[in-house]
C-alpha cells in the first residue's frame, strides 16, 4: 500500500463513523416518538411477532391467540415465521424493541446502498449515503416500519440484494426463498425468476421456499394445518379490508362498496392486466441490464396485485426511488425523484379522510375517494412510470450524449470509424 492510499482510507473511515452519528442523530426524533408510545400502541406487530413466538415455547397453538387488548391482533404469518421469532421471544420486551428498531434501519441502510449503487459509487460517497438513508427513512412507509415494528424492509433487502448483488457469497434464490416463506408476497419474484428464465435462482429460490414451508408440518404439524387450511383463507385476520391503509387495487375497490361479486372480477381482472404490464415490464429491463428498476416492478406488483397491502407495505418506494435516480446525471430524473420522494413523505390517503369528513357537497365525495387511495394510485403511476418514461428518458439522454454530424464531418476517417462502429462488410 502506497503513502498516498493509506491516509485516504484513513480519512473514509473517519468519515463513515462520521456518517453513522450523523444517521442516528437525524433518526432519533422518530424513533423516540414511537418507542415512548404508550405501552398498548408502541410496535404492534412486533409484538404480534414475539408472541407468536411464545406461544411455540410454550406449546400453545400459534393462531388461536390475540394481543392484549386494545389491539387484539392474531398472529397471520406461516409457522416458519413463529419459529423464527422465537429468538424475539427469549428477550424482554424492552430489548426486542430496540434490537429490532436497529434491524429495521440496518435492512434500510443494505436497501439504500443497493438502491443507490450508481451514485455512490461517485465521489463523497459516504455523505450522499446518509443524506439517502436519513430521507427514506421520512417517507410515510419507512416511518411506518418503525412505528409498527414492522418486517416489510428487511424483505425488501433480501430480495434486493438477492437480485442485483454483483457476486454474491451465498447461493443467488436463497434470500427470496426466505423471504417468501415468511411472508408469502415476495412470492412474485418467483414469477419475476421464471419470465426472465432465471432458471437456476428460480429452482434455489422454490427450493428454499418449499422447504421452509414444508419443515413446519414435521415439527408443528397443527400449527401449519391451522395456518395454511384456515388462518390463510380469512383475509379478515390481516384487518379491516377496507380501511385507508389498505392500499391494494382491492383495497381501493372496496372503499367504491360495489356488490361482492362485481368486485371481485373487477379486481381480478386488473390483477391479469397490471400484473401482465408490471411483470413483462419488469422482463423487460431485466433484458436491458436494468435489474433495479425490474426488481422496483416487481415490488410494486407485490402491493399492488396482493387482497390486502397495508401502507408499510410500500417500503419499495426505496427501490423505486434508485431506479429513477440511476447515475444521478440527469437532472430531469433527480426532479421526478424528488416528486416521488415528497408524495410519499406526506400522509396524501389521510388527507382524502379528511377532505370526505368535510362533507363539501359534489367536490368532497369523489376528490376525497380519489385522494384517500393516493398511495395506491401512486404506485399503479410508478409502474407506468418505470415501464414507459424511464426508458425512453434513459434513451434520449443516451442519444443526446453523442456526437453530432458535424463532429463525425470533422474528424480523421479514422476516429470516424471509432465513433461509428465497424463498417459493413462490402461483397
Amino acid at each position: 500500500m502506497t503513502s498516498v492510499e493509506t491516509p485516504v482510507k484513513r480519512r473514509q473511515w473517519w468519515a463513515w463513523a462520521v456518517v453513522v452519528l450523523v444517521v442516528v442523530a437525524a433518526v432519533a426524533p422518530l424513533v423516540q416518538q414511537w418507542l415512548t408510545n404508550p405501552d398498548d400502541q408502541r410496535l404492534v406487530d412486533l409484538d404480534v411477532y414475539r408472541t407468536g413466538g411464545q406461544m411455540l415455547l410454550e406449546g400453545r397453538p400459534v393462531y388461536d391467540y390475540f394481543t392484549p387488548a386494545p389491539q387484539l391482533l392474531p398472529f397471520t404469518y406461516p409457522p416458519i415465521a413463529a419459529m423464527l421469532a422465537a429468538m424475539l421471544a427469549e428477550m424482554s420486551w424492552g430489548t426486542a424493541q430496540w434490537v429490532w428498531t436497529a434491524g429495521i434501519f440496518l435492512a434500510l441502510a443494505v436497501a439504500v446502498g443497493f438502491s443507490f449503487r450508481q451514485v455512490l459509487g461517485r465521489r463523497h460517497a459516504p455523505w450522499v449515503f446518509a443524506f439517502l438513508v436519513v430521507a427514506c427513512t421520512y417517507l410515510m412507509p419507512i416511518r411506518d416500519q418503525v412505528r409498527f415494528g414492522q418486517v416489510d424492509i428487511l424483505l425488501v433487502a433480501l430480495c434486493l440484494a438477492d437480485c442485483v448483488a454483483r457476486r454474491p457469497w451465498w447461493p443467488r434464490g436463497f434470500l427470496i426463498g426466505l423471504a417468501t416463506a415468511v411472508k408469502l408476497t415476495p412470492g412474485v419474484f418467483l414469477i419475476y425468476l421464471l419470465v426472465t428464465r432465471q432458471w437456476r435462482t428460480l429452482f434455489m429460490a422454490s427450493f428454499v421456499t418449499a422447504l421452509l414451508t414444508l419443515l413446519p408440518f414435521a415439527v408443528l404439524p397443527q400449527d401449519a394445518v391451522d395456518f395454511w387450511f384456515g388462518a390463510l383463507l380469512d383475509s379478515e385476520r390481516l384487518g379491516a379490508n377496507a380501511a385507508t391503509t389498505n392500499q391494494s387495487m382491492r383495497g381501493m375497490l372496496i372503499r367504491l362498496y360495489m356488490p361482492d361479486a362485481l368486485t371481485s372480477v373487477i379486481w381480478l381482472a386488473l390483477v391479469a392486466v397490471v400484473g401482465w404490464y408490471g411483470f413483462r415490464g419488469a422482463r423487460n429491463a431485466y433484458l436491458a441490464k436494468e435489474p433495479l428498476t425490474a426488481v422496483a416492478l416487481v415490488g410494486l406488483m407485490a402491493v399492488l396485485l396482493s387482497p390486502v397491502a397495508w401502507i408499510h407495505h410500500l417500503a419499495w418506494v426505496v427501490v423505486v426511488l434508485g431506479a429513477i435516480v440511476g447515475d444521478g446525471r440527469d437532472p430531469v430524473r433527480l426532479r421526478v425523484a424528488a416528486g416521488v420522494w415528497l408524495y410519499y413523505v406526506v400522509p396524501v390517503p389521510w388527507w382524502g379522510v379528511a377532505l370526505k369528513a368535510a362533507d363539501i357537497p359534489v367536490v368532497s365525495p369523489v376528490l376525497g375517494k380519489i385522494v384517500q387511495n393516493g398511495f395506491g394510485l401512486g404506485a399503479l403511476a410508478l409502474v407506468w412510470l418505470l415501464v414507459f418514461w424511464l426508458p425512453k428518458r434513459a434513451a434520449r439522454k443516451l442519444g443526446s450524449t453523442r456526437p453530432p454530424a458535424d463532429t463525425l464531418e470533422a474528424c480523421p476517417e479514422s476516429r470516424i470509424s471509432d465513433l461509428r462502429g465497424p463498417s459493413p462488410k462490402r461483397p
